[in-house]
């Protein structure tokens, strides 16, 4: 089955350009060099499913022309990827039948519980919520005749998950990949890696890093998300191989799901 990724944002927790800064990358004319918070969305047969609601979901949604939502699959519960859920409403509200599905690991889905409290907490009576329910992932989820699996990869001192959809994987927020997370990432068409910077991050891979991960799995295409502002984009771009490339806001990819 054809689907279309669409990355809604390419870029770290402070966004590109960072508030305050007066860096190169950050004061750009390059618009590949302006990174919202990171988060794609995977259509297929009529379907969207959105991986992550950003603060920036807003702006992302209006610049892509998104109109439904059918799921919603949380890597973690981070602020960069959970801020953005009161914007999910417009679109909760059309959502049929039932409420809109968010799907999130047991720990993340408890934190977004707290953070959201008044969405979920039946003794809020506040008017206009998201119509949203949030289940547990457990395992692969079949969702309107597509499998999404997940696949833990460590963050820092956490685990949480990137998904592997069809012929492609999205793996943000990493700083390590475990041994037993590598069978699941196999014979691969497009698969997307933390690439932060050059300079090492306790809770996110390196450029140099992902190339390597790049080098072990060999996939056909490979694109470097979660990036801040020390990677401009055409001149890494240039170092980079042929088969790898930064991602952007607003990229859009065709592959088999």
């Amino acid at each position: 089955m054809k689907a279309t990724l669409t990355v809604l944002g390419s870029g770290t927790s402070m966004g590109v350009p960072t508030i305050g800064c007066d860096c190169a990358v950050c004061h750009s004319s390059d618009p590949h060099d302006r990174r919202t918070r990171p988060s794609v969305l995977v259509e297929y047969d009529g379907r969207a499913v959105l991986v992550d609601s950003t603060p920036d979901f807003y702006q992302q949604a209006i610049r892509e022309h998104i109109t439904h939502l059918d799921a919603v699959l949380y890597t973690h519960a981070h602020a960069d990827h959970i801020l953005g859920i009161d914007d999910l409403r417009p679109l909760s509200f059309r959502h049929k039948p039932g409420k809109l599905p968010l799907y999130a690991r047991a720990d993340a889905a408890d934190f977004i519980r707290t953070m959201f409290r008044y969405v979920f907490d039946a003794n809020y009576r506040f008017g206009g919520l998201p119509q949203v329910e949030l289940k547990t992932i457990d395992g692969p989820l079949n969702l309107f005749g597509a499998q999404f699996v997940p696949v833990t990869v460590i963050h820092g001192d956490s685990e949480i998950y990137g998904f592997r959809f069809g012929a492609t994987a999205y793996l943000t927020d990493h700083s390590a990949i475990p041994e037993q997370s590598f069978g699941k990432l196999e014979n691969l068409d497009i698969l997307f890696l933390d690439a932060l910077r050059h300079k090492p991050h306790p809770t996110h891979s390196t450029v140099e890093n992902s190339l390597k991960i790049v080098e072990r799995l060999r996939p056909q295409r490979a694109f470097f998300t979660h990036i801040c502002h020390d990677l401009p984009h055409e001149a890494t771009n240039a170092m980079l191989p042929p088969a790898v490339r930064l991602a952007y806001d607003g990229m859009k990819l065709e592959f088999e799901i």
